[in-house]
C-alpha cells in the first residue's frame, strides 16, 4: 500500500492525536453463527482519491430537475404517486391503501436472498445479496459480514453500514482486515456481535448523494426485513472511508433518524454546515455518536478539517470524537485504524442499546405527567 508522498496543510499546527474514550462498563453475551457463505474480494488500489465534485447548486438544480422528468413521466404512465413510490422507498408498517373500485398496486419485488459462502476459523462469514434496485434502477449489491454463533441464536443484531472510497469495491473493507478484526473484538468481548453491511456503490464520483443515497436507505430497509436486526436509530451505525466518510457524514445528517453512530475516516464534510442544521433538533433530542479522523500527510481530505467539524457536531448535541493520525489517504492508514474505528462504533451501539431502556422510562413517565 503506497504513500502519497509527504505534504501539509499550511498554517497546520503539530497533530495530535485525541485519545478513545474508556468503553463502558458491559459484557456482551456470545455471538451466534450461520450457514456458510463465501465472497471473493476484489482487487483494489492503495491509495485512495477524492472525486472532483459539482457546486451545491448545480447537484441541488441537477437532482430537482431529474426529480420533476421522473414524475411527470410516472403520472403519465401510472396517474398520480406519492414521493415513496417516486424514490422507491416504503416502510412495510406503512401498507398501500387502495381507493373502492381502484386497481391495488403490482406487488413489491422479491427481497433479495443472502448467497452463502465460505466461513472463516472463527465461524463468522460473508454473505451476498443481489437485487432489483429501485433507487438505482440497476442491480444492487451489498455484502454482509454474519458473525459467529449466527444460526444457533434467535438474538437480535445491531448493524454498521459501510460506504467505500472512490472507484473502490464494497471488499475493500476485507482486504484491511475487517472480518478478521470484528472476530477477534467480538471473542475478547471487547464489541457486541453486531452485522457488518458492506454496500456496493457505482464507479466514479458518486459521492453516496443522489439516487445512491436512496439506495444505501434502500439498502438499509431491505437488510431489516431479511435480517435479525435490531431496526432502531441507537442500534444502527454508519461508516465509510475517504467518499466513503462523506457519504457517511452525509446519509447520517441528512436523516438523523436512521443512524446514532457515524464514523468519517479520511473524509471531507464540504457543504454539509446546511444538514448539520436541519439534524440539529434531532441530535439534541436523540443524541448522536461521532468520530472524524484525518492523516497527517492527506494531500486529498484536508486533515485539518475534522477538529472544527466535531466541534461543531458537539455544538449541536453530538458526543463527538476527532483526531489526525500519522500517515496519507491510503488504504494502510485505514487498516493501521480500523481495531479503534471497530471499537468506537461497538461501544457506541452497546451504549445506546443500555440506555434504551432508561430513556423508554422517562418517555413514558413524561407522557403520564402530561396526561395527569
Amino acid at each position: 500500500m503506497d504513500s502519497l508522498g509527504e505534504w501539509s496543510w499550511p498554517g497546520r499546527a503539530a497533530e495530535a492525536v485525541e485519545s478513545l474514550p474508556l468503553p463502558p462498563s458491559w459484557v456482551p453475551a456470545l455471538p451466534p453463527r450461520l450457514e456458510p457463505a463465501a465472497v471473493g474480494v476484489g482487487a483494489s488500489g492503495s491509495s485512495l482519491s477524492r472525486p472532483t465534485r459539482p457546486s451545491p447548486r448545480l447537484v441541488a438544480a441537477t437532482a430537482l430537475l431529474s426529480a420533476i422528468v421522473s414524475l411527470a413521466a410516472l403520472i403519465a404512465l401510472r396517474g398520480p404517486v406519492s414521493l415513496e413510490r417516486l424514490v422507491g422507498l416504503r416502510s412495510s408498517a406503512q401498507p398501500i391503501t387502495v381507493a373502492p373500485g381502484a386497481q391495488a398496486a403490482a406487488p413489491a419485488a422479491p427481497l433479495p436472498t443472502l448467497v452463502a459462502g465460505s466461513q472463516d476459523a472463527a465461524g463468522s462469514s460473508i454473505d451476498t445479496a443481489t437485487y432489483d434496485s429501485a433507487a438505482l434502477g440497476a442491480t444492487g449489491t451489498f455484502h454482509v459480514y454474519i458473525p459467529p454463533g449466527f444460526a444457533s441464536t434467535s438474538r437480535h443484531y445491531p448493524v454498521l453500514y459501510l460506504l467505500h472510497g472512490n472507484d473502490q469495491p464494497a471488499t475493500a473493507f476485507l482486504q484491511i482486515g475487517l472480518q478478521e478484526q470484528l472476530d477477534r473484538l467480538i471473542a475478547r468481548h471487547a464489541i457486541s456481535p453486531l452485522i457488518a453491511v458492506m454496500i456496493q456503490g457505482g464507479p466514479g464520483a458518486n459521492n453516496w448523494r443522489n439516487r445512491y443515497e436512496r439506495y444505501v436507505l434502500e439498502a438499509q430497509q431491505l437488510v431489516d426485513r431479511i435480517l435479525p436486526t435490531v431496526a432502531t436509530r441507537g442500534e444502527r451505525a454508519i461508516a465509510g472511508d475517504s467518499m466513503g466518510g462523506y457519504g457517511a457524514m452525509n446519509i447520517a445528517l441528512g436523516h438523523p433518524q436512521r443512524f446514532g453512530v457515524v464514523e468519517s475516516w479520511l473524509g471531507f464534510f464540504d457543504g454539509l454546515d446546511g444538514e448539520l442544521r436541519s439534524a440539529r433538533q434531532t441530535i439534541e433530542r436523540q443524541g448522536l455518536h461521532a468520530y472524524v479522523y484525518g492523516g497527517a500527510s492527506d494531500r486529498i481530505a484536508n486533515p485539518s478539517e475534522n477538529a472544527p467539524f466535531a466541534a461543531r457536531l458537539r455544538a449541536a448535541g453530538a458526543s463527538a470524537h476527532s483526531a489526525v493520525y500519522a500517515g496519507g489517504h491510503t488504504m494502510e492508514t485505514l487498516q493501521a485504524h480500523l481495531t479503534h474505528m471497530l471499537l468506537f462504533a461497538g461501544r457506541a451501539l452497546a451504549e445506546s442499546a443500555a440506555s434504551k431502556p432508561a430513556a423508554m422510562i422517562a418517555t413514558r413517565r413524561a407522557g403520564a405527567g402530561a396526561a395527569g
